[in-house]
């Protein structure tokens, strides 16, 4: 039927420790800088110094954010010469972002309709939002 959900798939009880490890991983994606980051390495490799040209990022916070992805395995780097390379080493991250997105742009779309149905939409003064 047209407009009706999907029930997701359930996945298995999961161990404490992995409901951990997926928090963890979760709660450094959370932060925008890193997501930033990440999307600049989607298009390749890059050095320090090109991340910050790219991101708008400080040396010193890209390097604080830099060293979180890597510890998380999320991305990988390597010495050359006397600069340090950066690249994905989790491709899995841009499936969750794309999710995420897309359940974010539905969720948009859903709201959007509904508030076009709704009897007071046509009637009813827009609302200001208090700053």
């Amino acid at each position: 039927m047209p407009g009706q959900r999907k029930k997701p798939k359930k996945h298995g009880t999961l161990a404490t420790e992995q409901l951990d490890a997926v928090a963890d991983l979760f709660g450094v994606l959370s932060e925008p800088s890193r997501l930033r980051i990440l999307q600049v390495l989607q298009d390749g490799e890059a050095s320090v110094g090109e991340l910050v040209d790219r991101c708008g990022i400080k040396q010193a916070n890209m390097s604080k954010q830099l060293a979180i992805l890597a510890a998380a395995g999320i991305v990988d780097r390597r010495q050359e010469g006397n600069r340090v390379v950066y690249r994905i080493g989790m491709p899995l991250v841009f499936e969750l972002c794309s999710l995420v997105c897309g359940s974010i742009t539905e969720r948009a779309w859903q709201r959007a309709e509904s508030l076009s149905h709704s009897p007071t939409s046509a009637s009813a003064p827009p609302t200001r939002r208090l700053k």
